[in-house]
């Protein structure tokens, strides 16, 4: 016979937590945390499907399966580099060079009216410029989405591993990164574009003391703000905000509760381990979600949140919605 172990439960904390609602009067329903295997916020998932890849890539993926002579990969891939077009000579500045290639290489993204991203990119090596041309030929015309869903897993069913030193590998693996990462930058600066124009900073108008002399603020002597006691918790709310204009945004600190966690006592040597911040519990409801698996919004937030990670940040608890489902969710709520 096989026990089964009950897990005991807990109370869920009522202090740590910060919440942006937009529109809505009643509270969200509270959702079983996601469970989640490995350290650093990366979840356990199946392998990527190709059907799962946008079309342009799921061609490239598919011409390159089609040839199974790896010398003949290797020329296909040559092919490529004579296709990519010129890159401007302003455009080779480090903001654009991928490093830990063993060539020189830059890519430069366009976000266009159509809300979709086109890639630029060059290289000193006609190898290194042929992986460039099959990331910028597969990852152009696509929406920010959908390259933020694809899964570095496409390099292996390529077939090309065998025919590339490990450093060209890496390279080509930090240049698929980069991309993702700019595609990152492209939807944050949009989204603090649209709502700084949506919400213009208030002028302040001077004003002034018994004797008549302007405060310190208006003459440009404003104090300085202290440093932040939560940066982690600061960050994740500023990035979320900007990329995804959630309707809904929740970030509760549930670090108190894994002190004596061994990823947390490790997090204790980066900043998020000073503040005390490496557990928490996330809740988004966005239209950016539209269109997208439960998968692919968890990476999306795990890839918006590198940088917390990297201070210290250990695990998050993610509940992702759309305004739709967000809504029938709490419909159901109310019925019961």
């Amino acid at each position: 016979m096989i026990a089964h172990r009950q897990l005991p439960v807990r109370a869920e904390p009522q202090n740590g937590i910060r919440s942006l609602r937009r529109g809505f009067a009643t509270p969200m329903p509270a959702s079983q945390p996601m469970r989640r295997q490995q350290s650093r916020g990366i979840s356990t998932c199946r392998a990527q499907k190709t059907s799962e890849f946008p079309a342009s890539l799921q061609k490239i993926v598919g011409a390159f399966q089609m040839v199974p002579d790896p010398m003949a990969r290797y020329k296909q891939l040559l092919f490529f580099a004579t296709k990519l077009a010129p890159m401007p000579a302003e455009d080779h500045v480090p903001e654009n060079k991928v490093e830990g290639c063993v060539s020189q290489v830059w890519v430069v993204p366009e976000l266009r009216a159509d809300g979709k991203i086109y890639w630029r990119a060059d290289s000193d090596s006609q190898l290194t410029k042929g992986l460039a041309a099959l990331l910028v030929t597969g990852l152009s015309g696509c929406t920010p989405a959908e390259i933020l869903s694809v899964q570095p897993t496409f390099i292996e069913m390529l077939g090309l591993k065998q025919s590339l030193t490990p450093s060209r590998n890496n390279g080509f693996l930090n240049m698929f990164r980069l991309m993702q990462r700019k595609t990152l930058e492209l939807v944050a600066a949009q989204a603090k574009a649209k709502q700084e124009e949506a919400e213009p900073t208030a002028a302040v108008t001077p004003t002034s003391n018994g004797n008549g002399a302007a405060t310190a603020a208006a003459s440009g002597a404003a104090d300085v703000a202290p440093e932040s006691l939560t940066p982690v918790q600061d960050g994740m709310e500023r990035k979320l905000t900007a990329a995804l204009r959630p309707r809904e945004l929740s970030i509760q600190n549930d670090s108190a509760q894994h002190a004596g966690h061994a990823g947390a006592m490790a997090a204790r040597h980066g900043k998020a381990g000073a503040s005390g911040e490496t557990h928490f519990r996330v809740e988004v409801v966005s239209e950016v979600f539209e269109g997208m698996s439960q998968v692919k919004r968890q990476r999306m937030i795990y890839q918006l949140l590198e940088e917390e990670f990297a201070m210290g940040l250990h695990a998050l608890s993610l509940v992702t919605r759309t305004p739709a489902e967000a809504d029938k969710a709490e419909a159901a709520a109310g019925r019961g």
